[in-house]
């Protein structure tokens, strides 16, 4: 997600002419955005990290489930 805020930060400071960034090629913002586009769609896939992050999240929703639930026993 940060990596999406700086390549959305970067076209608004090329678009606006701000700062140094007017003096970058709008190919950097673009190949930044082709790379991100790659490690979302292929990379992450291939090294597991998105099934990773949704298991993590089911089991963190499960403990806080089980927790509620002996607590409402007691």
């Amino acid at each position: 997600m940060p990596l999406i805020i700086i390549i959305a930060v970067l076209s608004l400071l090329k678009y606006f002419e701000v700062g140094f960034v007017d003096a970058l090629s709008w190919w950097w913002i673009i190949g930044l955005a082709v790379f991100a586009f790659i490690y979302f769609e292929f990379l992450e896939r291939m090294l597991g990290l998105d099934k990773r992050k949704d298991h993590a999240h089911f089991e963190k929703m499960k403990k806080e489930r089980l927790k509620r639930s002996f607590e409402k026993d007691k």
